[in-house]
């Protein structure tokens, strides 16, 4: 097991089966960066154009299509400072005729990371909010593996082989499963927030470029479809796509079919821990893929 230790120079718009920036053997680490989703870097320059661009992607050796990819998210945060994001929210998340009276898109919230109390409070006092606190929570925004069929798909969405979901889940100590559909699975990762409220509905979380610590693993033979994860306390599964229903119903047949393949409990048993068991998060309601994540507490069947 190797711990590599990688800078990024250059970086990519689409996930897809670009030339891999480093080869890893399953078990091995990788300390990296990420620019935020302008393309600014630790010391807020910009290092490329914005949209999301990621680190990587990253090849795993001996990952070929049909395998499972697993990530350990061990390490997750900030490396400056500062973030920022937009107050307005969605215009898909509040009735039609509210539209009107939304902030101006072009808006920008300055926000000040204090990494070492754990907190983002904003830089201009806002009305009778003042400098608005809360408790960071660094996730990774956009993440996931190369796409199926050759495909370069944009980092501004979402699918089966992960990308832009902003689910606020996806915290240090979190285990991710992705789908392999390109030999070497060809990871990337970036579009860091040091905290998000659910849905992301105003578009972004708060926005800063991110230092990474993952490792890899490689699942032989086990086939998924859709992303998976767990943590402490839950399972999961995500489904990315719109309307909303449908995201759900990916994220909750994928788990029909985890609770069998990893689990041995039969179809009806399966059914009977989702039915009286489940719990569903809402990742991204901005994009043009909704996310949905069908997640089940651990303490209802392990023991």
């Amino acid at each position: 097991m190797t711990i590599h230790h990688f800078t990024p120079t250059i970086y990519h718009r689409t996930m897809g089966s670009h030339a891999p920036v480093l080869h890893i053997a399953p078990g091995d680490s990788v300390i990296t960066t990420t620019v935020d989703a302008w393309g600014l870097d630790a010391s807020e320059q910009k290092a490329t154009e914005g949209g999301n661009p990621m680190t990587g992607p990253f090849y795993i050796d001996g990952a070929e299509v049909g395998d499972t990819l697993v990530v350990y998210l061990d390490h997750l945060a900030p490396s400056r400072a500062t973030g920022w994001g937009r107050p307005r929210l969605a215009t898909n998340v509040v009735n039609p005729d509210e539209v009107a009276s939304l902030p101006e898109q072009n808006e920008i919230l300055h926000w000040v990371l204090e990494r070492e109390r754990g907190t983002a409070s904003l830089r201009d006092p806002l009305g009778k909010l003042g400098h608005f606190t809360l408790s960071l929570n660094p996730m990774l925004g956009c993440f996931g593996v190369a796409a199926m069929d050759g495909q370069a798909i944009s980092t501004a969405t979402s699918a089966e082989h992960g990308g832009n979901m902003d689910y606020n889940g996806f915290v240090a100590g979190t285990t991710v499963y992705f789908p392999v559909f390109a030999p070497g699975a060809l990871f990337h990762l970036g579009d860091g927030h040091a905290a998000q409220g659910d849905g992301e509905v105003c578009g972004t979380g708060i926005e800063t470029s991110f230092e990474v610590k993952f490792t890899v693993d490689v699942l032989k033979g086990v086939r998924s479809r859709w992303p998976r994860g767990e943590n402490k306390d839950y399972i999961f599964t995500v489904g990315n796509a719109r309307p909303l229903d449908q995201a759900m119903q990916h994220a909750t047949t994928e788990m029909l079919a985890w609770l069998q393949q990893r689990y041995g409990y039969s179809l009806v048993e399966a059914n009977v821990l989702i039915g009286y068991g489940v719990e569903y998060d809402l990742g991204n309601m901005f994009d043009p893929a909704y996310t949905m994540v069908c997640k089940l507490p651990k303490r209802l069947f392990e023991t």
